[in-house]
């Protein structure tokens, strides 16, 4: 029988456990920190081997192959042994895919997937497909697999998940855009960053598609090189990526008027996020008056946009969902009042001086929310806004409402990651969320 060990006991791994228990592996799972309990318990019920606070390097090490957590970077220790022992790293997906029998949409990008693919999902299922949600959302791919599996599954993919899937192929892949993101995980290299994005292509074949926006910066160049022959250098975890063939199918801007399209959510980038969805799911066979109505109704996704009251005059947003500075200038260039912007959380590399000039345009002040604020101030006080400074989404609430007049809007729009002080960018929208009604 061969072993399985995965690392990680959340979502995906405790998905993964049970879909490997079933196709016949040994498995063992471990977790470095602390496992929650409802995953504890679905462990326990399947009879699976698990531990928590610690790897026990022998188990781990003694496994044929691997499942990691995205979120566990290869300069792990453990994952280190690992790449010198040459066991096999690979992704949930990855794992999963080969006992589905269920078609792919994958999304990936830099901002807009998680808008994409919950658009895509919501318009599958008003199709009335038999179909999934999972990836880097929704309920674990592995498990669903494991439980029944689906005729059709639509997939947000990370850049992390990405790195180690090599076999997998999407049947129809989707890249929104290539902007910098993550750059502390990959040797501050955006070319390493553009080409863990690229691999979303990797293994498709002539009768599969390609949707991607033409006029990103970074991926007609890619495609063009990658036609040339262009081999990227794979992350130390990884096999190199192999080349894919499909079809494409590229769109711009202009498309969404050409095609008399209408969206229910706000900005310029929300029309591309409808675009991509429009092209995939044209392409999978689903009716256009089916699309058309579904475009105007979707409810949206939390913490994007979200309109979370407004309060003497003063609109609140939620767009937590924003951790990276161009997700934060798509933001910017949605509002149509003056707009206090709360910035800040664990920087991951991020050039603000790409958004400074947009700030200056769009925003009546700017709060800070962050453990360690010192970069925010070196970049944007000088702009000679009203600044405040704050280490607590209370505060920060607080500071905001002193800030706000009457016809002004509060975006928060962090540009960075939230795990300074929150648990999660969830989290932190949850709290933005409470405080603002309250």
């Amino acid at each position: 029988m061969k072993k399985l060990a995965i690392l990680g006991a959340a979502e995906s791994g405790v998905g993964t456990a049970i879909l490997a228990q079933k196709q016949g592996w040994d498995v063992f799972v471990s977790d470095f920190g602390s496992i929650k309990e409802e995953y504890k318990e679905t462990l326990n019920r399947h009879n699976l081997r698990w531990e928590e606070g610690h790897h026990t390097e022998e188990e781990i090490l003694s496994a044929d192959a691997v499942v990691k957590s995205p979120g566990i970077p290869d300069t792990a220790p453990i994952v280190q042994r690992l790449i010198e022992k040459g066991t096999p790293i690979l992704a949930e997906l990855e794992f999963a895919r080969q006992y589905s029998r269920g078609k792919t949409i994958c999304i990936t990008g830099s901002n807009g997937k998680t808008t994409t693919t919950r658009l895509i999902y919501y318009i599958m299922q008003r199709w009335g497909v038999d179909v999934g949600l999972a990836g880097n959302i929704g309920r674990s791919y592995a498990l669903q697999v494991a439980e029944g599996d689906h005729d059709w599954y639509v997939l947000e993919i990370s850049s992390f998940q990405l790195d180690n899937m090599f076999d997998f192929r999407a049947d129809v892949s989707v890249l929104m855009n290539i902007t910098p993101d993550h750059l502390d995980r990959y040797e501050f290299r955006m070319q390493n960053y553009v080409d863990s994005k690229m691999r979303i292509i990797q293994n498709q074949r002539p009768d599969d598609l390609f949707v991607y926006w033409q006029q990103d910066e970074h991926i007609g160049e890619e495609l063009e090189k990658r036609l040339e022959g262009y081999a990227p250098t794979p992350t130390p975890s990884s096999r190199p990526a192999r080349e894919g063939n499909p079809a494409l199918c590229p769109f711009q801007d202009s498309d969404f008027e050409t095609l008399h399209l209408t969206f229910s959510q706000m900005g310029q980038h929300n029309k591309r996020n409808a675009l991509a969805a429009y092209m995939a799911t044209r392409s999978v066979g689903v009716p256009d008056e089916i699309i058309r109505t579904c475009l105007n109704e979707f409810p949206g996704v939390e913490h994007r946009l979200e309109r979370v009251c407004e309060k003497d005059g003063v609109l609140w947003i939620n767009d937590s969902k924003a951790t990276n500075v161009d997700a934060c200038r798509v933001a910017l260039e949605a509002m149509d009042r003056p707009t206090i912007l709360i910035v800040g959380g664990r920087d991951k590399g991020n050039d603000y001086s790409m958004i400074s000039a947009l700030v200056k345009e769009k925003c009546a002040g700017l709060c800070y929310l962050g453990a360690d604020n010192k970069k925010l101030h070196e970049s944007f006080d000088a702009l000679g806004l009203p600044v405040r400074d704050t280490h607590s989404m209370k505060d920060c609430v607080e500071a905001c409402r002193e800030m706000a007049k009457k016809g002004d809007v509060v975006l928060l729009s962090p540009c960075c990651a939230s795990f300074d002080l929150f648990k999660n960018m969830e989290d932190r929208g949850e709290q933005f969320r409470s405080a603002a009604k309250g």
